[in-house]
């Protein structure tokens, strides 16, 4: 009985998608992106709004220096959650490649329009047999559902390198982690974003120093988990930063 608990230890299979413990509704919420010696970079704003079992998700990072990150996500969260459309907008000059990048689930398009180093237009296209555990705008989302004892969780997504590639993040609990909020304590759990690269490329990348780094996330334990803090690049080569909830400081009386 003891090897069958081992051998049935829970996992989530990225060929079925992330299962949904807990559906998602109406939302809005308020971030800040800091560098991780504590300076703030960027102020977010989060609208999330259901519409039946599809869910649209809209995210606003505004920099200091005019630079915005835009993120828009159509979901269904019908058994298992599912990306059906992404749109990811990044322009100013934080961004190494300012970009567009759209994501149609029904035709398995993915386009992605830039701005090379000599300031030149270009355009990127590829056709996709898109998996149903794409997690592009979903990452959150996703963290919160994955069940306890897990020991292993791998989605994939389409990343713009600015040529769209498929790849795959691994991700794995590193145990739990104290936090004060209100003067209580909390507890969440941590965990491992590793991004699995395929074929040739995943083998030369390291060797050349183009493994993308690890990213650590945290969630809020309990019967209502909640996303705590993301750390890791934004960006393809970008350096890691913090983002987290944003506490309102009140102007006048």
């Amino acid at each position: 009985m003891v090897a069958g608990v081992i051998l049935q230890a829970p996992s989530v299979q990225a060929e079925s998608g992330v299962e949904v413990r807990y559906t998602e509704g109406l939302v809005r919420g308020f971030l800040v992106l800091k560098a991780l010696d504590g300076k703030v970079l960027a102020h977010g704003d989060l609208a999330q709004v259901p519409h039946g079992a599809k869910v649209t998700s809209h995210l606003v990072l505004r920099f200091e220096d005019g630079s915005t990150y835009d993120e828009t996500v159509d979901f269904s969260q019908r058994g298992s959650f599912q990306v059906l459309n992404y749109h990811l907008v990044q322009k100013g000059p934080v961004f190494k490649v300012p970009m567009d990048m759209t994501i149609d689930r029904p035709t398995g398009k993915v386009v992605v329009r830039y701005t090379d180093e000599d300031g030149q237009e270009k355009k990127e296209s590829e056709q996709f047999e898109l998996p149903p555990d794409l997690a592009n705008g979903m990452l959150p989302v996703l963290l919160k559902n994955i069940p306890d004892g897990t020991k292993q969780t791998s989605v994939s997504l389409v990343a713009a390198t600015p040529k769209p590639r498929l790849v795959t993040l691994m991700i794995t609990p590193e145990g739990e982690a104290k936090f004060l909020a209100g003067g209580a304590s909390h507890k969440a759990t941590q965990y491992r974003i590793k991004v699995k690269i395929g074929g040739i490329l995943g083998i030369v990348a390291p060797l050349v120093g183009k493994q993308p780094q690890d990213s650590h996330a945290w969630i809020l334990d309990g019967d209502a988990p909640a996303f705590v803090r993301l750390e890791g690049p934004l960006f393809m080569d970008g350096p890691s930063w913090r983002i987290e909830t944003a506490s309102p400081v009140w102007q006048g009386r």
